[in-house]
């Protein structure tokens, strides 16, 4: 029951992947697939807290539902949403500042600059709405809701190859549409699982967090625990981010922006 819809659902999530080069790749060229590539980090930086969070949630919340305490276990998947997006949307606030420092720093040359800062301005905001989907989807398995879980990510996979060929092709948007694109799918799967936990969540449907200071004592006990069990999520998402950034240094520097 687990197996099947989480499976056909991280197969949808790897489809949109190879799509998206696909498109890009046709439809603007090596330049529009080396400006994503240079981006790639970043990508794999917000997935990597989203995966971090979002594996150690459902532990503790699981803990405490084994016990009998569900009123324990509900606040962890409110507490868990709210600090990995206000995270995130920081991380894209300084992003979006200082985009031309960071697409520098990430080793773009003048030529990719134009595509890679048209990618990064369409596809930052969205991260904050892939965190609620990253989390979230861990969250509703829990709660015995598999399938919908693999309906959030087939919906929004579908629709990004579509509006990609749109935006790319007919449009001619080139790397910005796929940028829109892929952005408005995050929102799309992140808005599925929040209407989930909001209103169809049989045990832990998200609360109003309480503003005292106790309780914001206890979230920050939460979260640095979530985040201890999940650490080595995050780690794997940096690897490969770490690989991709070097080889994207060293591919610009000997073969320029073709072999990025």
């Amino acid at each position: 029951k687990m197996l099947i819809p989480t499976l056909l659902g991280a197969l949808a999530m790897s489809a949109m992947t190879v799509v998206d080069g696909i498109i890009v790749g046709q439809g603007v060229g090596s330049v529009g697939v080396a400006a994503i590539n240079i981006v790639a980090p970043i990508y794999l930086l917000m997935s990597g807290i989203g995966l971090m969070i979002g594996a150690g949630c459902p532990v503790v919340a699981s803990i405490h539902l084994a016990q009998n305490k569900p009123k324990v276990a509900r606040p962890n998947a409110t507490q868990a949403l709210l600090a990995s997006a206000s995270l995130v949307a920081l991380i894209a606030v300084v992003v979006l500042a200082f985009a031309r420092q960071a697409a520098q720093l990430l080793g773009s040359s003048s030529t990719l600059m134009p595509d890679v800062l048209d990618y990064v301005m369409w596809i930052m905001p969205g991260f904050v709405f892939e965190m609620f989907s990253l989390i979230g989807l861990f969250v509703i398995r829990l709660d015995g809701a598999p399938r919908y879980a693999m309906w959030c990510n087939i919906i929004p996979a579908v629709l990004n190859a579509i509006l990609d060929w749109v935006l790319v092709f007919p449009v001619g948007m080139g790397v910005e549409g796929a940028g829109l694109a892929t952005s408005f799918c995050m929102v799309l799967g992140g808005l599925m699982a929040l209407g989930y936990l909001l209103f169809k969540a049989n045990k832990l449907h998200l609360e109003l967090p309480k503003l005292s200071l106790k309780s914001l004592r206890l979230t920050l006990r939460n979260i640095g625990y979530q985040c201890r069990i999940g650490f080595s999520s995050l780690m794997g998402e940096l690897a490969v981010a770490i690989s991709i950034y070097i080889g994207n240094l060293v591919f610009m520097r000997y073969l320029g922006d073709d072999g990025v």
